[in-house]
């Protein structure tokens, strides 16, 4: 069976110690998602009957936006390697009403897992795919393989160069598909030296700019309408598989550059090589052993009968997410997945509602509940110098492209963070998405006079902060600026 895990060494304090890494607080909840990971691995060394008996403890989170709960999710994914899914419960609608029905979220794991697995694959056989590419674009450049003429005036006179060497070798006639091979050993030398001059070439980049004619799958398929309450995104079928020979593949030639028929062609070499019923059935059981849905905005759907307004049953949409909680069957266009064991992490502000407004089975259904807390000035000062993506570390690259050396002084990252927390305590409290507008508009004039004579090197500071944003946030008229 398939390591499931990468890395199934990983303790739960390693997995927080990584997430410390990327986001700033929240220990609760890091230490929930954390031993969820880690039960999963257990499982998998469970032996005997119990193994299918042992269920993922489903998690809640709840706390405002810009918390770093969808973070938390997508670091974790990442970590483990697991296929990993972001949903809003908000786009659900119950059966029989139009829009997407709940099952499409495993329908998009499994997509997600072919995706995952397929890299994996490709990674492996990616060397080999290059090496057939880069020979097939060998034998297009040699004589006869790219059906060129002297005529049609596309190509520069090397081919000719090279084809009237050829025929001194011994090689008097050519065929679509590449040369003939020489007919003596004197001639295979000298050809020999010709496709390593060639393939030199090739590899030193001189003829990146170069046309050659390839041939190509022709893609356009016939156009075909299907009526469905699920809409052709949620089919999932194969057009040439199901229609067969009715309507066979087809080529058509194409000139294109070298460096266009690389990227063509590799892909051609990669599909070749990939055995797709191997990463299908890999997929399949990666998604239903460690797959992760996370499932965003679930206080939309929650709310107490007084609350009920026109919008399509919530409490439908509810009832139809069960069955995927507790374990079913789905059919997707790759196979059945069971969700038995795919884990789910929710998530909501519950603002107007709270957790108890849900149906009492779906609270159930996520038996761990952990709340985030909000953030003041003090995490986004470490929000913006701490974790490796921070937006100091983004802003400086920024900078850095253009030539210019951008340092934020402790005292500017002091006063970006009393700004945005000012702000989310009078506007509406956005979390640290409020660190990128106020970011953004203290740095808006330099980001727009870059690249500029002169400018090589600017500081940013509290006095510089306050002067394009300071007096702005502590103005009467906020909305004007802030949205």
């Amino acid at each position: 069976m398939a390591n499931l895990i990468d890395d199934s060494k990983l303790t739960p304090a390693e997995i927080v110690n990584y997430l410390d890494k990327y986001i700033i607080g929240q220990d609760e909840a890091k230490k929930a998602v954390a031993v969820a990971v880690r039960n999963r691995y257990r499982r998998m060394s469970v032996t005997g009957e119990l193994k299918d008996e042992i269920m993922p403890k489903n998690i809640i989170m709840i706390g405002p936006t810009g918390v770093g709960k969808t973070e938390i999710a997508r670091r974790l994914a990442r970590l483990v390697n697991a296929p990993f899914v972001k949903v809003e419960a908000s786009k659900y609608t119950e059966v029989g009403y139009v829009g997407r029905d709940v099952e499409s979220m495993i329908r998009d794991l499994a997509e997600m897992a072919v995706t995952l697995v397929k890299k994996e694959h490709t990674q492996r056989i990616e060397e080999k795919a290059k090496t057939s590419a880069g020979r097939r674009i060998l034998e297009l450049l040699l004589p006869g393989g790219a059906r060129t003429s002297a005529e049609s005036g596309k190509f520069t006179p090397l081919a000719s160069i090279i084809n009237a060497v050829a025929k001194s070798a011994g090689m008097s006639g050519f065929e679509s598909g590449g040369p003939k091979q020489p007919e003596n050993e004197a001639a295979a030398e000298e050809y020999q030296e010709t496709y390593d001059r060639m393939k030199k070439m090739l590899d030193e980049g001189k003829l990146e700019t170069r046309l050659i004619e390839i041939e190509v799958r022709d893609s356009q398929m016939p156009m075909v309408e299907v009526f469905s309450n699920q809409g052709l995104e949620e089919m999932g079928f194969n057009m040439q598989s199901l229609l067969g020979g009715l309507f066979p593949e087809r080529k058509k030639r194409k000139t294109v550059t070298v460096a266009e028929a690389r990227t063509i062609l590799l892909n051609e070499e990669i599909a070749k090589l990939i055995d797709m019923d191997a990463v299908v059935k890999e997929a399949l059981v990666r998604a239903e052993n460690n797959g992760i849905v996370f499932i965003d905005e679930i206080d939309k759907i929650a709310g107490a009968p007084e609350t009920r307004g026109p919008d399509v049953s919530r409490e439908g949409v509810q009832r139809d997410i069960l069955p995927i909680l507790e374990g079913t069957a789905v059919a997707t266009k790759f196979g059945q997945i069971k969700t038995d064991h795919v884990l789910f992490i929710a998530a909501g502000a519950f603002h107007v509602s709270k957790p108890s407004d849900l149906i009492p089975e779906l609270q159930g259904r996520f038996p761990i509940r952990v709340e985030l807390k909000k953030l003041a000035a003090g995490e986004f000062e470490r929000i913006l110098c701490e974790p490796r993506n921070s937006l100091i570390r983004q802003y400086e690259a920024l900078f850095a492209a253009e030539g210019v050396n951008v340092v934020f002084d402790r005292s500017a990252i002091a006063e970006i963070s009393k700004t945005a927390a000012e702000l989310n305590s009078t506007l509406e409290n956005i979390g640290a998405r409020r660190l990128y507008t106020v970011c953004e508009k203290v740095l808006e004039e330099l980001m727009f006079n870059v690249p500029a004579p002169g400018i090589r090197e600017a500081t940013i500071d509290s006095a510089y902060v306050r002067e394009h944003v300071g007096d702005i946030a502590r103005s009467k008229d906020l909305n004007k600026y802030f949205l």
